[in-house]
């Protein structure tokens, strides 16, 4: 799939990781119309994000499975052992100690919501698109296998990976529903890397029937 087949309105529009990126990009770029499971994580293996779907998140985030792996700002990095998940921006050290996460019930009640609002939009929305940094052909065949058996319509999913090349690049993966590209390995953080995505981003747009703003 071309780059150009990716333009036009969706319903539902969701990053996949790998860190923040997708969806600092999608909000800067006005498409983020509510937040996703995995917005604010890091996963960076696209193999452990395709068993999470596959696994329907079951089992996500439960308490017995977190560990503390460090600290990014003012937050504690909490990885999901079993999914090779962190969430970096989750747990404020000002109420958490490494020791006691104090606020995993309000965590726990932010992440089943949005795992609710996945399954809900994946079935009633006519058009989907979802957007992953970092993935190998063979991940991203088996990605679409799985979101082809979770996505009641038609579905679109943006691969972006950073590489030595000096301009964006679209990739031949010939997958139906994929467009893959490759970004120079300018660094992602900071605004270099912004008329990339809005190349990306360029021609697409929410649906007017997307509904208000949620968390």
């Amino acid at each position: 799939m071309r780059l150009a087949q990716l333009a036009g309105e969706y319903d539902a529009v969701f990053s996949l990781g790998q860190n923040c990126t997708p969806a600092i990009q999608l909000e800067k770029n006005r498409l983020r119309p509510f937040a996703g499971v995995l917005d604010w994580m890091m996963s960076d293996t696209l193999s452990d994000v395709n068993r999470l779907l596959e696994n329907r998140f079951a089992g996500f985030m439960d308490f017995p499975n977190l560990s503390v792996v460090g600290t990014s700002q003012l937050n504690y990095m909490v990885r999901d052992i079993d999914y090779n998940v962190i969430s970096v921006h989750d747990f404020p050290q000002e109420r958490n100690t490494s020791a006691d996460l104090a606020t995993y019930p309000e965590f726990r009640e932010k992440i089943d919501r949005r795992i609710e609002r996945f399954f809900a939009k994946t079935q009633k929305a006519q058009r989907s698109l979802f957007v992953r940094m970092l993935g190998t052909y063979a991940e991203v065949e088996e990605l679409e296998r799985i979101l082809s058996g979770m996505v009641a319509h038609e579905f679109r999913l943006l691969i972006v990976n950073c590489s030595g090349v000096t301009e964006l690049t679209e990739l031949d993966w010939q997958l139906a529903n994929v467009c893959a590209v490759e970004m120079p390995f300018a660094d992602v953080w900071n605004y270099q890397s912004d008329p990339h995505w809005r190349t990306l981003f360029g021609g697409m747009s929410l649906s007017s029937e997307r509904g208000g703003r949620r968390a």
